[in-house]
């Protein structure tokens, strides 16, 4: 997204080591959204790949149900949300869209190639990038680039090999399970535990994710490695054990994740920025990962044309940017852990619970 945003005033190129996407867990993508998409030129051709797919290439997403601070539920739906549903994305199809839509609006796409070396020489940035697979006789490719943005998620790679640091506020992991979905009610389900926190949404194909997020000194090795320890573990939840029902022949454990709050000490520098999961990365309690992705690219590249810092040679109004970047961010963030804390404060079932006096402290 912030290729394309850019592309209407530069020569942008886009390097990724995946020749194709792959498969993902399925994630809700925010109402919000939709204006993020609208103002891409991007919402009616996914409304349209929505429509005429006979599967449901991507489901609405109305609402969640939370057991949180409660037996009883609690129901958020978007019924009268101004922007409507949100979707429960399948993530490979809406980043192969994503992809062809770069390609088309002129985007220089390099796929199946990967960092390999940077240098930086005032104005320039020497980039030196590798096939994922290299096979012999396969030459490095170069780029000559006057800015560039890391948007490798949370491994930050370009601003890691800067000597940039992460800086990791929790150990919390995402173990995750698909199955075939048997619920008649599709509103995704959050349902709050003595080790963390469970979650469970509609896929597209009739599957359904099952996901415990905990943190990772406080679960057994062998439970988020053996399929049916998983399942058992989730039968002690009893919103979990509700969607489970007999669907335990067809669960697929997928394994886990990192799903902490985390974020880089310094994302920009001299023509260059962090973006997305690369400079901060959510809690999935949030669900604004993929959302803040989005509103980041927007606002970062509007902010790369507003400073003109591709093609201005004046230090000053880089250091502008940066200062800028570096605020915008910030408040971000604040905005964020202030955020997460009312919303495990809310929960005090288990107070004396390790996971949870964590996030009470």
């Amino acid at each position: 997204m912030a290729a394309m945003s850019l592309v209407q005033y530069y020569r942008v190129a886009l390097v990724d080591k995946l020749e194709q996407p792959p498969e993902r867990i399925g994630e809700c993508l925010a109402p919000a959204a939709r204006r993020i998409l609208k103002k891409l030129n991007l919402l009616e051709g996914m409304e349209a790949q929505f429509t005429s797919s006979t599967d449901k290439t991507h489901l609405v997403h109305t609402g969640t149900r939370s057991y949180w601070g409660s037996e009883q539920p609690y129901v958020t739906d978007h019924l009268r949300n101004p922007d409507g549903f949100g979707w429960h994305l399948n993530r490979q199809v809406f980043e192969s869209y994503l992809r062809q839509s770069a390609e088309q609006r002129g985007v220089k796409c390099l796929w199946g190639l990967k960092l390999h070396e940077s240098s930086y020489d005032d104005p320039l940035w020497q980039l030196t990038l590798q096939p994922e697979n290299k096979e012999a006789g396969e030459d490095a490719s170069h780029i000559q680039s006057r800015f560039v943005i890391d948007a490798s998620g949370r491994q930050s790679y370009f601003a890691r090999r800067m000597g940039v640091e992460r800086e990791h506020h929790d150990k919390l992991i995402s173990c995750w399970a698909t199955l075939a979905d048997v619920e008649g009610n599709k509103m995704a389900r959050i349902s709050a535990d003595k080790l963390g926190w469970w979650y469970s949404a509609s896929l597209p194909h009739n599957r359904r994710v099952l996901a415990l997020q905990t943190d990772s000194d406080l679960i057994d090795r062998s439970v988020i490695r053996d399929p049916f320890e998983f399942i058992e573990l989730a039968k002690t939840n009893r919103a979990m054990a509700e969607v489970l029902n007999n669907s335990f022949a067809e669960i697929t454990f997928e394994g886990s994740v990192a799903a902490n709050s985390s974020r880089l000490k310094q994302v920009c520098g001299p023509r260059w920025a962090a973006l997305g999961d690369a400079a901060i990365s959510f809690d999935p309690l949030s669900s604004q990962g993929m959302f803040n992705a989005m509103a980041g690219a927007l606002q970062l590249s509007e902010l790369m044309h507003q400073l003109d810092v591709v093609q201005s040679k004046d230090k000053s109004r880089m250091q502008e940017f940066q200062d800028l970047y570096t605020q915008q961010t910030n408040r971000i963030w604040s905005h964020y852990l202030s955020h997460k804390k009312f919303f495990y404060g809310e929960e005090r079932r288990w107070k004396d619970a390790a996971f949870w006096k964590r996030r009470h402290s």
